[in-house]
């Protein structure tokens, strides 16, 4: 069975954080949030559901931040 990664980015979603991680928990092996910059509470809110959380300053291109966010992954 391979391992499921699940990468997200995120920047001051404490609305819809939890929610988002709770709805994929049972289906990934592994969850990575990398923050982009959060002024919220959403670093406390990744890592109170079991994300492992990075973070990285936005580099105005989303193809950056998913590339970060995937070389960080170890599923298949």
């Amino acid at each position: 069975m391979p391992k499921i990664s699940v990468c997200m980015i995120v920047k001051n979603e404490k609305l819809h954080l939890a929610n988002a991680l709770n709805s994929i928990k049972e289906l990934a092996d592994e969850i990575i949030v990398l923050d982009t910059g959060s002024t919220d509470n959403s670093i406390q809110i990744a890592k109170d559901n079991g994300a492992q959380v990075y973070k990285m300053q936005w580099p105005d291109d989303f193809s950056i931040a998913r590339n970060e966010s995937i070389k960080l992954a170890i599923g298949d």
